[in-house]
């Protein structure tokens, strides 16, 4: 496995870069807007495809590079669905795993630090974001925090991890790189209570200064989406309201991006070819398989996803491979559902 653990030393952030060869998939886990550059170029030398891009929660901090890497190397961008950014490729709930080639990451809900604070769990390491820090844990009085919430986050899930499991949290300021959870359970200090009573004592008494740009980077990590007007604009969307007497239309090819995890928690459109978005190069090249189904049938293509970013990303492909007319679902299956369309099982 390749793993490589990055350090922003402004913010003192740490991000990590996974993959399980070289010249395979790789994830990015808390980029760093201002470390892209860095990340591009360890992708390059590693020789490895960023395929998805993962924040534990809505930073305060720094700005998250989640929008800057999906823009650079169309990777998918997630965050957990109580996240109040306005778009990312694929929200996930407690209980979901994230996949890529070789690895896969176990979702874990530990909301306290902030509502929508999530943890990332391997099989021996588990990153933790905010939630828990080596020998400290993340503070709890903005963004929807809760100590009561932490408390249990931390007592009733990440502590009943194999006390072997290496802990790795988004920020360390004291030069700390990794833990343990015997060794935080053990030996950190704001660990050692009796009760969540006076676990919620300790955090109210706490008294820390907002960070420093708290003002400007939770209003930019809030608004990362990917701009999808400009395919309206040039006449390549369509609206869930307009799409929905066109289902089962011979003229359109709808095609399903989401992963099958996707599909099976949130149904699929009738009659939908399903080309996972990583796929999408190879499928629409010359020979590829919905280059051939869409020219044999005479269909113009219209991809869909979750909230309508990979499927954007999908009409730029078609573009570049010489299909004009392709467009997407704005808004994907998310905003379908709310205007009133009908899904079948995934």
């Amino acid at each position: 496995m390749i793993f490589r653990q990055l350090f922003d030393s402004v913010s003192g952030t740490y991000s990590y870069l996974l993959a399980s060869r070289a010249g395979g998939e790789a994830l990015l886990i808390d980029p760093v807007l201002e470390k892209v550059d860095r990340y591009c170029q360890l992708l390059r030398e590693l020789d490895l495809k960023l395929v998805k891009a993962v924040d534990t929660h809505l930073h305060a901090d720094h700005v998250t590079g989640l929008g800057e890497l999906r823009d650079r190397t169309q990777c998918v961008t997630i965050m957990g669905e109580q996240s109040k950014a306005d778009v990312v490729a694929m929200r996930v709930g407690d209980g979901d795993k994230i996949t890529i080639e070789g690895l896969a990451l176990d979702v874990m809900y530990t909301p306290g630090h902030t509502d929508d604070s999530y943890s990332y769990r391997m099989a021996d390491r588990v990153f933790t974001g905010d939630t828990l820090l080596i020998r400290g844990t993340g503070r709890t009085d903005f963004q929807n925090g809760s100590a009561r919430a932490q408390y249990d986050s931390i007592f009733n899930r990440l502590l009943k991890l194999p006390e072997e499991t290496m802990v790795f949290p988004a920020h360390d300021y004291k030069g700390d790189t990794v833990s343990t959870i015997g060794e935080e359970r053990r030996y950190n200090p704001r660990l050692q209570v009796a009760s969540v009573d006076a676990y919620v004592e300790l955090m109210g008494n706490l008294n820390l200064p907002n960070p420093k740009l708290m003002d400007v980077v939770i209003p930019a990590n809030m608004k990362i989406g990917l701009h999808q007007h400009a395919l309206a604009e040039q006449g390549c969307a369509m609206r869930p309201r307009d799409a929905i007497p066109r289902l089962g239309q011979p003229d359109i090819l709808l095609v399903d991006l989401r992963e099958e995890t996707e599909r099976a928690k949130h149904g699929t459109l009738a009659g939908a070819l399903h080309a996972p978005y990583p796929t999408i190069g190879d499928s629409l090249k010359a020979g590829g398989m919905l280059r051939e189904v869409a020219a044999a049938s005479h269909r113009r293509i219209v991809f869909f996803c979750a909230f309508g970013e990979r499927s954007a990303m999908a009409v730029k492909a078609a573009k570049d491979a010489g299909i004009p007319d392709a467009m997407h679902l704005e808004g994907g299956i998310d905003a379908w559902k709310k205007a009133g369309g009908p899904v079948i099982a995934g």
